[in-house]
């Protein structure tokens, strides 16, 4: 399942006149084929409204900030290229009166042995330094491609190109986002307490809905109403229903119905909810495949009201474009140090199973009695590239933290209930003692991808959280 977002890259062509200003002229032709042929579209000066479209002069900044600025619900971040040295005071001038706020690119392209003459000689390796000096300066955040000089051309930057775009979607998806908490944290839980305030700090709100208005709004519905038919249709199509009560399964719908209604009203992106007890006892259902279904619809939805956990998962959908889900750290796999069992009871989207199937929920169950239960989405995870990712706010030091890394879902052999999977992570017991030394919570985000480095940079880089970065 994919959902790829069009990107549009603000395009920056660096140029200072002493250097041979006509490797400006081709160094943007090149990067915008380059960008082009990656899908994504270029804002940046024509050759007409500067000297080759690139920007060397104070003028010529004011003239691409401006046309930065009038575009500025597109861009969703800017690449600097470097095709010669480039005068550093214009770019950072042109970025700091564009006023964008969006993820910044320094690219410097190579220069040739055999082409150093006064006439092809690029200084780019050098003009670069002068850039990201500048830059700092100014305050403003900046990235880096792998190499300190790569081609537009060449397949280091395609890759570069590629992993940028994942840093941009995550920090345009995070800037500015609403997160729904519906309930209250589960008593027994205070390992997803979090600060709403430190959240606030980096632009993301947090929405609050009472379980007594949801069980109100419930009550209020008649089972013939077209939302409560039409998400139980939805519900019917999405999982294998069989041998779960019609009445459960009406009573899904119509929670499904009110938090859809909710979220659309109130303008949040993704949820956070209490699924456990009060909803078993008062309404007798679970929500987790409801939560299911939003998470596989790209609306991420986290079990026991951890906030923190569903805005690691909408990173790490930001980045891949594919569902995320919230995991337990659950159990060891044997004897093998970089394997574990990941686990949930559970509300996992279905891109995450080989197969899948509606169940009771077995763990509340001898609490609530099985017929609350209804509702869990369970089956075994399939194998894949895994990415996961944690966010924490630490209150006692005001800042907001976090660990993100790589690993793989395997085959390996599992029997239990709920959704569960193996993941296999080099240097995994390295993790587990960061984890456990830093006090995090003992759920993770997981996605099928290979996106980390992406969450890792967004989140250093442009929201200046404290980040690990797990390396074996």
């Amino acid at each position: 399942m994919s959902n790829k977002k069009k990107m549009t890259m603000g395009m920056i062509v660096g140029n200072r006149g002493f250097f041979p200003d006509h490797l400006a002229k081709t160094g943007r032709e090149e990067m915008i084929q380059a960008l082009q042929k990656a899908g994504i579209d270029v804002v940046t000066l024509t050759t007409e409204e500067s000297k080759y479209g690139a920007v060397e002069t104070h003028e010529e900044a004011k003239r691409c900030a401006a046309l930065f600025h009038a575009k500025g619900e597109q861009i969703d971040g800017v690449i600097v290229t470097l095709p010669n040295f480039g005068d550093e005071r214009a770019i950072a001038d042109t970025l700091r009166l564009a006023r964008l706020q969006v993820p910044v690119l320094v690219q410097a392209t190579p220069d040739t042995p055999v082409k150093m003459g006064i006439t092809h000689r690029r200084d780019s390796f050098c003009g670069k330094m002068s850039a990201c000096n500048n830059l700092r300066q100014y305050n403003i955040p900046y990235s880096l491609t792998t190499l300190h000089t790569e081609s537009p051309d060449s397949a280091e930057f395609a890759k570069d190109l590629e992993w940028f775009a994942g840093v941009c979607r995550i920090v345009k998806g995070l800037r500015n986002l609403r997160i729904g908490a519906i309930g209250a944290r589960p008593t027994a839980f205070n390992t997803v307490r979090y600060s709403e305030k430190l959240l606030e700090g980096s632009g993301i709100s947090v929405e609050t809905l009472d379980l007594s208005e949801v069980l109100g709004r419930i009550g209020r519905m008649k089972d013939t109403d077209d939302v409560a038919v039409q998400k139980l249709q939805a519900i019917q199509r999405y999982v294998t229903t069989k041998d779960i009560p019609q009445v459960a399964l009406l009573k899904m719908a119509k929670l499904g119905a009110v938090v859809d209604q909710w979220m659309k009203a109130v303008d949040v992106q993704i949820s956070a909810v209490q699924c456990w007890t009060s909803l078993e006892e008062n309404l007798g259902i679970v929500p987790c495949t409801l939560m299911s279904m939003m998470s596989n619809s790209l609306l991420s939805s986290a079990c026991e009201v951890d906030v923190c956990g569903v805005l690691g998962m909408h990173a790490l959908q930001l980045a891949s474009e594919t569902p995320s889900a919230l995991l337990d750290w659950n159990n060891n796999y044997g004897t093998d140090p970089n394997k574990a069992v990941c686990f949930h009871c559970s509300n996992l989207p279905k891109h995450f199973f080989k197969d899948v199937k509606m169940d009771f929920q077995e763990i509340i169950a001898g609490t609530v009695g099985k017929e609350n239960t209804f509702g869990t989405c369970v089956g075994r995870v399939k194998a894949g590239a895994m990415s996961f990712a944690r966010f924490s706010t630490d209150d006692a030091n005001g800042k907001i933290r976090g660990y993100s890394g790589s690993g793989r879902f395997t085959d390996d052999p599992l029997e239990t209930f709920g959704g569960a999977g193996v993941v296999e992570i080099p240097g995994l017991q390295k993790l587990l003692r960061y984890i456990c030394e830093n006090g995090f919570e003992h759920h993770v985000a997981a996605n099928f991808s290979s996106v980390a480095p992406m969450v890792h940079e967004a989140a250093i880089r442009y929201f200046g959280w404290d980040m690990y970065a797990h390396q074996a």
